[in-house]
């Protein structure tokens, strides 16, 4: 269980995301989450910084998608404003969001990576359809109820990746 919840990488933000290094690794195409990754959970605002971002990775050369467990009302309404597909009310952790984007970009799961601030949804998700996974720290501590008590889960998870990293 402790592969599924253990993501490839580990970074602050997104604007963390070395994409040079996701080309080198084969990947092609991005799938992120809405809230508490791109922007914070019930925010309406897309900072200008995020806009550059997603500039910056179609440049790159990366097809990008936004998932999310969110309403289609907010999820397809950053979407529209951001230019990309997306899936809104996804069930992640499951896998039918992420397989169907990788489907639509035309890659195989292994050239997809997956970019969430949360273990068990996010980094579950992709992890089970063999995808490149990369956890963020959330942007807000301003959450969902259900969210806010995964986070607790989520801590000795963590806790207990941070100290295998530290062995190896």
């Amino acid at each position: 269980m402790l592969k599924y919840l253990s993501p490839a990488q580990m970074v602050d933000s997104v604007y963390d995301i070395d994409l040079e290094e996701l080309k080198k690794q084969g990947i092609k195409g991005i799938i992120a989450d809405l809230d508490n990754t791109l922007v914070p959970w019930h925010s309406c605002e897309i900072p200008c910084a995020l806009e550059d971002w997603f500039c910056k990775v179609r440049n790159a050369g990366f097809k990008i998608a936004v998932v999310s467990n969110n309403t289609p009302s907010r999820v397809e309404e950053f979407s529209s404003r951001l230019g990309v597909t997306c899936i809104a009310k996804a069930v992640k952790p499951r896998r039918g969001a992420f397989r169907r984007i990788a489907a639509d970009f035309g890659f195989a799961p292994q050239e997809m990576a997956v970019v969430g601030d949360q273990l068990f949804t996010d980094i579950l998700g992709g992890n089970r359809c063999g995808m490149y996974t990369i956890l963020v720290t959330p942007i807000s501590r301003h959450e969902f109820i259900g969210t806010k008590l995964m986070r607790l889960v989520e801590r000795i998870f963590l806790r207990r990746l941070q100290k295998r990293q530290k062995r190896q």
